[in-house]
């Protein structure tokens, strides 16, 4: 027992204090996200409006959260990180209040696409926020923190939102709008604003501490982090759809197979990115996450359906996404400096929100046309593709990486 205490221990050591408080303000705020998962039930029930127009308000949101994250990144550079997440978060609680009381369509989608706006512009702000107060040699376990902690949120907010929606749909705004406004007021109350020492920050090269859009290898990173992402969310949207529909699973079991996702980043992440950090270039890792995915949606292909396999299957992909995702941010954030973060924590936010809309619709329209398996063909090519291309980016530009005396950045 006192081994596995020490495990934990060390994992989560070495984080500062600053890094704890805003993942605990990003637990607040994320234990109120109980609109977006419930706004087309909403719109169908309670608005009376079509199938058809509640898609396009989900739509309309995402094209709002792109929008949002690539101004809230350019407030982040212009303004600081401190002041769009308090705005962000205040203006975003009191829109959603006041989305609550509108009814028409036309009115509904020029509300949503306002809130989704401001609402999403945290996202950029934030992760500059993590990468600013985290210690140099703990930065991709502040974002496995700050993602445990929105990932406990998302959990909290989903399951509240169901008890809140039984009881009266307009409950779930008001509290998403509350906790937003709360968590500002957290941020306010335990980060008070101040002018950041920072740590000092290495010069990555080639960035020339300007545009992102000028930065070549982080274009060409973003280009296939967008194939990834496309493909990882079907595992949110349309794997569970396959479940109940091929596999013959109930709601409940599905339930399960999502939550037991959670479960076990919030159980592992942080063990394993602790082992794992500043050993190996981010990159690799990263290409081993993409694989772990790509032998997941194989295994959805030739293992029979069954419980277990289901297992087999949550397993692999969840172990992907945590090799994955916090090193791909700690990739791109080693290439910024404090005056630029903003700007490239904007277009990274912005191409997971474009994966948010391109995923679940090229992944519907391929099922809708040719069939689940073709779909899975598919996604399992494409992480190929993408872990090869990462690979080769790895090759070509940064084989040359040593941990013992890497930069912040490692080029």
């Amino acid at each position: 027992m006192n081994a596995i205490i020490n495990i934990y221990r060390l994992a989560y050591s070495g984080l500062t204090r600053d890094s704890w408080l805003l993942s605990l303000v990003m637990l607040i705020n994320r234990c109120g996200t109980m609109v977006v998962p419930f706004l087309s039930i909403y719109c169908i029930r309670e608005l009376h409006f079509s199938v058809g127009q509640a898609g396009i308000l989900l739509g309309i949101f995402g094209i709002g959260a792109i929008i949002g994250s690539f101004i809230g990144g350019k407030l982040t550079d212009w303004l600081g990180f401190y002041d769009v997440q308090v705005g962000s978060m205040l203006i975003g609680g009191a829109l959603f209040v006041m989305v609550s009381f509108l009814r028409s369509f036309e009115v509904m989608a020029a509300g949503i696409l306002v809130l989704s706006i401001c609402n999403e512009a945290v996202r950029p702000a934030n992760t500059a926020a993590v990468a600013a107060y985290s210690a140099p040699e703990a930065t991709t376990r502040a974002f496995s923190l700050n993602r445990l902690a929105i990932n406990l949120g998302w959990s909290v907010g989903g399951g509240l939102g169901g008890l809140l929606a039984s009881i009266d749909y307009h409950l779930i705004f008001w509290v998403d709008g509350i906790t937003n406004i709360f968590a500002a007021l957290m941020l306010l109350r335990l980060m008070p604003r101040r002018v950041q020492a920072g740590k000092k920050e290495h010069q990555p090269e080639n960035t020339q501490e300007a545009s992102p859009y000028r930065d070549g290898v982080f274009l060409i990173f973003m280009l296939f982090m967008l194939c990834y992402a496309s493909c990882f969310v079907q595992f949110m949207v349309i794997q569970p759809v396959f479940y109940k529909l091929q596999w013959g699973f109930n709601e409940k079991f599905i339930g399960f197979l999502l939550a037991l996702n959670g479960l076990i980043i919030v159980f592992i992440e942080m063990v394993l990115v602790q082992r794992l950090e500043n050993r190996r270039h981010p990159l690799l890792y990263a290409v081993a996450g993409i694989l772990l995915s790509a032998l997941a949606f194989l295994c959805v292909n030739v293992l029979p359906p069954g419980k277990s396999n289901a297992l087999v299957v949550v397993v692999l992909i969840t172990f992907g996404e945590i090799l994955a995702i916090p090193f791909i941010t700690t990739f791109w954030v080693a290439r910024t400096t404090v005056r630029n973060r903003g700007s490239y924590a904007g277009i990274f936010a912005m191409g997971w929100a474009a994966a948010q809309i391109i995923g679940p619709a090229a992944g519907g329209l391929v099922v809708e046309r040719a069939g689940f398996p073709l779909l899975w063909w598919i996604l399992f090519g494409l992480c190929l593709f993408t872990a090869l291309a990462y690979y080769l980016l790895y090759h070509l530009r940064f084989r040359h990486w040593r941990a013992a005396a890497a930069a912040p950045d490692g080029q």
